[in-house]
């Protein structure tokens, strides 16, 4: 049994929760998400709280694999709802830069031409001197295009160079040494 999925989970004043035909749907002050929703979980929901459950204990092991992810999913909707999700990019290095519009991430880091990778729907980015911001309502589309962005120069654990997390710690590693002649 799932402890994630047994737990009650609590929804704001500011927020609702309602489950159309196989698709669930969160509304609150930051935007709107849906996702789509299996038949097999009942979602119970109450003034102030919410409640995922099997229709019967007997499920397959596979529904019940699903059923704290689900409870997962609907937690994080209705945080992003509220109050977003944000992913910090440090751009590090001589001649590196970005820049941000409202449709497309510029990134110049050591290429011969600049990548550009335009900027999904329901997504803001901002760009202060070396670190870029992603924001967003959306958990898992944040966390994809910050990592989109961060594969085009993943940090260099040789000369720091590149895009990390701002909370990623990269070990530095020492590099080769002179060969000493004996004589």
């Amino acid at each position: 049994m799932s402890r994630i999925g047994k737990q009650t989970i609590i929804i704001p004043e500011k927020v609702t929760v309602s489950l159309e035909t196989e698709r669930v749907l969160v509304r609150g002050p930051k935007g709107e998400l849906a996702r789509a929703w299996p038949r097999a979980l009942i979602l119970t929901v109450a003034p102030g709280a919410a409640k995922v459950s099997l229709k019967n204990d007997s499920q397959a092991e596979e529904l019940k694999a699903i059923w704290g992810t689900y409870a997962a999913h609907l937690k994080n909707m209705i945080k992003g709802v509220t109050t977003g999700f944000e992913k910090r990019l440090l751009i590090e290095g001589i001649g590196y830069k970005a820049a941000a519009t409202a449709e497309a991430v510029t990134l110049n880091v050591g290429f011969s031409h600049p990548v550009i990778w335009p900027i999904p729907e329901g997504l803001k980015v901002t760009l202060d001197k070396n670190l870029l911001t992603i924001s967003g309502a959306d958990c898992e589309s944040v966390g994809q295009f910050a990592a989109i962005l961060r594969a085009v120069r993943p940090p260099d654990p040789y000369k720091e160079k590149g895009l990390r997390y701002d909370d990623e710690r990269v070990i530095r590693k020492q590099g080769k040494k002179a060969a000493t002649t004996a004589g």
